[in-house]
This record gives C-alpha cells, structure tokens and sequence, in this order.
C-alpha cells in the first residue's frame, strides 16, 4: 500500500513539473509529463492504461517537442529576425525567470531586441524581431499547454473508460 502511494506521489510530481516546463524553458516539459503518466499508467500495472494509449501519449510528446522549434522558427521568419535574435529570446526568456511575470513576458522581446542589435541591426528590425520571437515563443507556449491538456484528457479518458489499449 505504502510502494503505491509513493508511485502515484511520484507521477503526480513529474506531471506537475512537466505543465510547469511546458512554460518554463529550462525544464524538459513534454518529456516530464509524458514520464509522468507513464509512472501513473505503472502504479495500476497498465490495467488501465496501455501500450496503445502511451504510444498515442508518446507520439504527442514529440509533437509538442517539436512545436518548440516551430513557433520560434515561425516567429523569428515572419518578423525577419536572424539566429541572434533568437538566442537572445531563448537568454531573454532564462533570465526574465528571475523577474517574475514581467520577466518573463519582456525577458523574450529584450532578448531578441539586443541580439539584433548587437547583430548591428537597425533599432525597426530589431523591434519587429524582437516582436516575432516573443509571438513564437508565446505560440509555442500555448499550442504546448493545448497538447498538455490533450495528453492528460486522452489519459484520464483511458483510465476511467475500464477498457485496456
């Protein structure tokens, strides 16, 4: 009884940090939920979740994997950006942590803004860049958190539909 809780106490984290690093970007978000309802599919020896259901569940962890990469490559083409800008969004966006919501909202433009302009950009190109980064970075966020909740509902829908996939 006591092994149980503490694998079900276990899950409950790893999902947990895994929605908080769907936001987070130091922290693998998808991986970590998809870890998370693997351990919880364990705690219930996959009676009710199955290899079917975690292989659907897995397919979706690339996708929103991947929905990184896009959104900041959407982002940083549409508005001209070049790679400074976005590694400048990606430091932008570590460093905004520290500051809490404004921080973390300004952190991404700031960011690309200075990596354009070290990049000896105009002060226009580096604003538009500095807009596209922080608009794919905010994209990425929530097409990750739809695909979050879409994980957890396909789970939940699985586990209490009684029947094994």
């Amino acid at each position: 009884m006591g092994e149980a809780i503490l694998i079900w106490l276990v899950a409950a984290a790893l999902v947990t940090l895994g929605i908080a690093g769907l936001l987070l970007p130091a922290i693998p978000g998808a991986p970590l939920l998809f870890l998370g309802l693997v351990v919880a599919a364990w705690a219930e020896d996959f009676v009710h979740v199955g290899f079917g259901t975690l292989a659907v569940l897995a397919l979706m962890t690339l996708l929103a994997w991947g929905v990184d990469f896009a959104a900041a490559a959407f982002g940083a083409r549409r508005f001209g950006a070049t790679p400074r800008a976005a590694a400048g969004a990606a430091l932008g966006t570590l460093v905004g942590l520290f500051f809490g919501l404004p921080g973390i909202l300004l952190g991404p433009f700031l960011g690309a803004v200075i990596g354009e302009v070290l990049g000896r950009r105009t002060l226009g190109a580096a604003g538009r860049a500095g807009f596209g980064a922080t608009l794919g970075l905010v994209i990425g966020a929530a097409v990750k958190m739809a695909l979050a909740f879409a994980m957890l509902g396909v789970f939940l829908v699985m586990r209490f539909a009684g029947q094994v996939s």
